[in-house]
């Protein structure tokens, strides 16, 4: 079992950057693959992103590619994502989640372990 707990969101112009971390606690974090998703109000969970357990493959929605970055560092038990131009659109409660198999996917239905999420939000 593994404990996931988001930090790092807030408030940033449009233009800006965050860094989200995601911590996880357990000693087999090394196996599980990572996904970030994000919930907007009055909207379904989206998938944002996704890395493997080596962090040798990413996988991103086509609204963040170029501009999100996913990585990871077993070590420290945590996985990051990098927000760069932000867009207002991009504002949402953001959500790490791990899965113990396979590659990132991307519904939420794939994912077994949650953080509580951490807000963006990004003014025009």
């Amino acid at each position: 079992q593994v404990q996931l707990v988001e930090s790092g969101g807030g408030l940033v112009q449009a233009g800006g950057s965050l860094r989200l971390s995601c911590a996880a606690s357990g000693r087999t974090f090394s196996s599980y693959v990572m996904g970030w998703f994000r919930q907007a109000p009055g909207k379904e969970r989206e998938f944002v992103g996704g890395i493997s357990w080596s962090g040798g493959r990413t996988y991103y929605a086509d609204s963040v590619k170029g501009r999100f970055t996913i990585s990871r560092d077993n070590a420290k038990n945590t996985v990051y994502l990098q927000m760069n131009s932000l867009k207002p659109e991009d504002t949402a409660v953001y959500y790490c989640a791990a899965r113990n198999f396979g590659l990132p996917a991307t519904h939420p239905s794939e994912y077994v372990y949650w953080g509580q999420g951490t807000q963006v939000t990004v003014s025009s």
